[in-house]
């Protein structure tokens, strides 16, 4: 690990050791998220999506699969009330 570059930790190692400290910030310190910031693009983010990414989903850390068709419902979240967020109500 790295904190000097760029002021974002860095991490060298495989992706089972990524995986273990992505799910120490995410369980130990309040992580609610990541930034990934590859160096080389996109290389360094298919390696991420071809070679972490499964490690995560292996241990139920991420998603397989959406589970709907907008972000909304990605979230959870509910639909407005009719007129709320609309072009009139805005107006």
């Amino acid at each position: 690990m790295d904190c000097r570059a760029r002021g974002h930790l860095q991490f060298v190692g495989t992706p089972e050791q990524l995986a273990d400290l992505m799910e120490t910030w995410f369980d130990g310190y309040g992580c609610d998220g990541f930034n990934i910031m590859p160096p080389v693009l996109p290389g360094d983010l298919n390696d991420f999506v071809d070679h972490v990414v499964p490690v995560l989903q292996q241990r139920g850390r991420f998603r397989q699969e959406y589970t709907g068709a907008t972000l909304r419902e990605h979230l959870g979240l509910e639909r407005p009330a009719s007129g709320r967020g609309s072009k009139q109500h805005l107006q």
